[in-house]
């Protein structure tokens, strides 16, 4: 099962939809990140092994610099709904493995 950590971008309603469904989630608030740069939220992400969720394309920049990273789910602002990105996490958590995620990014 995958876990999640949604950047301040993204909305906290997911990260509650994916509790609902006994998903681990973590927002930047919870996990004391307001003001962290997107390294730091990497780095907190790889060490819990959680997903990061974001809208913010900085963290493809780093994904594609080779930053380690436990996984990002990406989506552009604006082009999903709540409801459409919480489908979307919920699949990738039925196929996806926490190791299948290592380095890998996908677009929700």
């Amino acid at each position: 099962m995958l876990s999640f950590h949604l950047d301040e971008h993204v909305h906290p309603a997911i990260a509650s939809g994916l509790r609902r469904r006994g998903i681990d989630a973590t927002t930047t608030v919870e996990a004391g990140l307001n003001g962290a740069d997107d390294e730091e939220h990497l780095a907190f992400a790889l060490a819990e092994l959680r997903v990061i969720v974001t809208h913010d394309e900085d963290f493809l920049i780093l994904h594609s610099q080779g930053v380690p990273h436990a996984g990002i789910a990406f989506c552009h602002q604006g082009d999903r709904t709540i409801g459409e990105m919480l489908r979307s996490l919920l699949l990738m958590n039925e196929c996806l493995e926490p190791n299948e995620m290592l380095g890998r990014v996908e677009f929700v």
